[in-house]
């Protein structure tokens, strides 16, 4: 009897000590992949919209880093997608990172404005190949998906009266007047545009805001690890993260066609 249980030791030792050893390369080997993923990312950027010269020059490779030349340029390529998006006759969102101004367009013309109140951007978008970035900017994004706190549309469903005498009004209050807002535009290409209420000061908009952002990070997560189990570097999304007052990232949202367009001026 002791002998068995002398044995068995030995045993569980073995298996726990195999047991971390794979969960040590999984997670050194899944670190690996998650810091390849931005570096991959900001290579496509390059290989899709970096500039590409037959030779090197020595006077374009000081003009492509002039910090006045690459200020035309932002201007040349904001304004670049603003012009493609007026022409759509459709309403349109711009992103002014330089004077943190979140503006609705119409045809050129602003019809709402909203100051953000905080503003954080990807590495990527800031500190990677310039040119390729503002390369990338000169055309707007298009939202491919939406995640968000509060219904695009909201529905109201409404049985016909038999006649006048049975006509009620609606009573029913709006609840979007109370739930918290918080939403992610991803757009095409992987960029990825979030948009939190500012003020979170009740308890139900903080939980609100930790729920959703919880659930984007096992998003992320369980799409990582999907793509790790095949030996496939996980997809990077360079992101915007903004906040505004809540009843502008309302209207926003709202405002916004389902797939409609976006244009940064970073």
């Amino acid at each position: 009897m002791e002998t068995e249980i002398t044995n068995k030791r030995p045993h569980r030792k073995i298996t726990f000590i195999v047991l971390i050893s794979i969960i040590s390369v999984f997670i050194i080997y899944y670190s690996i992949m998650s810091i390849i993923s931005p570096v991959r990312k900001l290579e496509e950027i390059k290989n899709e919209f970096g500039a590409k010269a037959a030779e090197k020059n020595e006077v374009d490779q000081k003009i492509l880093m002039d910090s006045t030349y690459l200020k035309l340029l932002k201007e040349k390529a904001f304004l670049q997608s603003r012009i493609v998006m007026a022409e759509t006759d459709s309403i349109y969102l711009t992103l002014n990172l330089s004077d943190s101004t979140a503006n609705i367009e119409i045809s050129g013309v602003v019809v709402h404005k909203a100051k953000m109140k905080s503003l954080k951007t990807s590495k990527i978008l800031l500190a990677g190949n310039e040119n390729a970035i503002l390369s990338m900017l000169a055309t707007p994004f298009t939202i491919s998906h939406a995640f968000a706190t509060i219904k695009k549309e909201p529905v109201m469903i409404k049985m016909a009266p038999k006649d006048t005498s049975e006509y009620k009004p609606d009573i029913m209050p709006d609840t979007s007047i109370t739930e918290p807002v918080n939403y992610i535009l991803e757009m095409n290409g992987g960029i990825r545009i979030y948009v939190y209420q500012e003020e979170n000061v009740k308890f139900n908009a903080r939980i609100s805001h930790i729920s959703f952002d919880l659930k984007d990070r096992l998003r992320d997560t369980w799409s990582a690890l999907k793509s790790v189990a095949v030996l496939k570097v996980p997809e990077y999304h360079p992101f915007i993260k903004i906040r505004l007052p809540r009843t502008d990232a309302k209207i926003i949202y709202r405002a916004i066609p389902k797939n409609g367009q976006i244009a940064v001026f970073s």
